[in-house]
């Protein structure tokens, strides 16, 4: 064997368990008795052990010194594996396996934390995952800033700096575009009552209609929605308010893009580095393009007002126009998920100076609830009721999941640029979404995105796929011509 032979048979197998982890992960948060959670967090561990000696393989580094790549994704691989390698062996064993068995039981301690809106029984598992997470930085940042070498673990090449830059750029159209909304006339909401088996059956007919392979899928109920793995093995979570049907079914529509993507990559890539998203924040273009673009736009919304219609009755919302803006009502909320578009990467910057502030060492988790409190009450005007609306709203933090809030208004970026482009590529396009064709769009996408997986870098992957470099002004120009024909500004 050659020595990329021997790279691409290891990684194989490091790929495979890495995938026996996710689906650990998953069942965790869907399937799991809530006594296991000890048990679990052992066993997360102890695999993580596994897979950080076989990242860290000292036959990696001699394989790599020598290997050739016989063709451009080859190479891509190549270097994915050698990024890794450089990377994980700067993380102390003992470290890296500390870190999955808090953070894994870390997302029980939160989940009742919050069921029970008691930040004093979080805090201490919270201030350990920082210390960990900042211990963990520490080793990869070399003396650089600590929050640039944890953004890399969602978004290789990205820096805070530049990240700031942008909200910065972004924030005075959104506020001002939010004013706006707001001083018009609010558009009627849905109101009523749907029981969960008629918005599970919706929202397993919206995962259809999207083009779901429920061969290689399936969907469960969260408390946070997610997706996981990739492959031949892509699942996803909703959750269900019978007041509120617009969760289940806009969550459903989220995780789909996610899962989706990840169903469209080129086979010939599975168990390599390139048989994944790219980046969190091209991952989370494909989500929010399904969810927002597509699933909350005019035209997808005539179609989804006659199935609510079918499943659920008569609504107090009479047409498709009056259905279409309660949709896409912009109110005051404190829950980041249930944000309308307006208001939603205002949150994202918040969650972005919170935790750049908790890993810099600027903002202690004792003093995280009333900085949370504060900044909400400045930036959204309204104060923060519980600890269930604020703080312990998003399960990300008892993950260790810092660094990956930014991604999400990258990929919105991303999805304005690829809302663009797909526009101009299928001036038909709503015709198709009017009756529930999505198959224009998802075909669009698939195509020029999802098949090629990590076969280039985030940027450049947005840019192939759209004609022109990532930027943030088609997102703020369709949210400003959105919302102003939403509420005839």
């Amino acid at each position: 064997m050659t020595a990329f032979d021997q790279i691409m048979a290891h990684q194989r197998q490091t790929e495979a368990l890495g995938k026996v982890m996710e689906r650990l992960g998953w069942d965790q948060e869907t399937m799991m008795p809530e006594g296991a959670a000890d048990q679990r967090g052992a066993e997360m561990a102890a695999l993580e052990g596994v897979l950080h000696a076989r990242r860290t393989d000292p036959r990696l580094g001699e394989w790599l010194a020598v290997a050739q790549a016989p063709d451009g994704p080859g190479a891509r691989a190549l270097d994915l594996i050698a990024r890794s390698y450089a990377r994980n062996v700067k993380v102390p064993a003992d470290l890296a396996q500390k870190l999955a068995q808090v953070t894994s039981t870390a997302q029980g301690i939160w989940a009742a934390a919050r069921a029970a809106d008691d930040v004093a029984a979080f805090l201490p598992t919270l201030t350990e995952v920082i210390a960990l997470r900042r211990e963990e930085a520490a080793c990869l940042a070399a003396g650089g800033d600590l929050y640039d070498a944890l953004i890399d673990d969602y978004e290789p090449d990205s820096k805070a700096a530049d990240l700031a830059a942008m909200f910065a750029r972004m924030r005075p159209r959104l506020v001002a575009l939010r004013a706006a909304v707001l001083d018009a006339p609010a558009p009627e909401p849905l109101t009523g009552h749907f029981p969960q088996a008629g918005q599970l059956a919706l929202s397993r007919k919206m995962a259809e209609v999207f083009g779901y392979d429920f061969t290689r899928g399936r969907i469960d109920l969260a408390v946070h929605p997610f997706s996981s793995g990739g492959g031949d093995d892509s699942r996803i979570t909703t959750r269900v308010a019978e007041n509120d049907p617009f969760n289940c079914l806009y969550s459903t529509i989220h995780e789909l893009g996610h899962s989706c993507y990840e169903l469209a990559i080129d086979p010939a890539y599975n168990f390599t580095p390139l048989g994944h998203g790219v980046s969190m924040g091209v991952h989370e273009s494909q989500s929010r393009i399904y969810e927002n673009q597509i699933g909350r736009g005019a035209a997808f919304c005539e179609f989804l007002f006659g199935q609510m219609r079918a499943q659920f009755g008569e609504m107090n919302l009479k047409t498709a126009r009056d259905f279409s803006r309660a949709v896409n009502r912009v109110h005051a909320g404190f829950i980041r998920t249930e944000s309308d578009e307006v208001q939603y990467n205002l949150h994202i910057m918040m969650h972005f100076d919170l935790e750049r502030a908790l890993i810099s060492g600027d903002l202690t988790s004792r003093d995280l609830e009333s900085a949370w409190n504060d900044r909400f009450l400045r930036d959204f005007g309204v104060a923060v009721p519980r600890p269930s609306l604020g703080m312990l709203q998003d399960v990300h933090w008892s993950a260790g999941l810092f660094g990956y809030f930014p991604t999400y208004t990258l990929g919105n970026v991303y999805a304005g640029c690829l809302n663009a482009a797909m526009r101009r590529d299928l001036p038909n396009l709503d015709d198709h979404l009017a009756r529930g064709d999505t198959a224009p769009a998802t075909g669009w996408l698939r195509g020029k995105l999802q098949r090629h997986g990590g076969l280039r870098g985030a940027a450049d992957t947005i840019e192939q796929a759209c004609g022109f470099a990532p930027t943030e002004a088609p997102l703020l120009e369709y949210l400003e011509a959105k919302f102003t024909d939403l509420y005839a500004l």
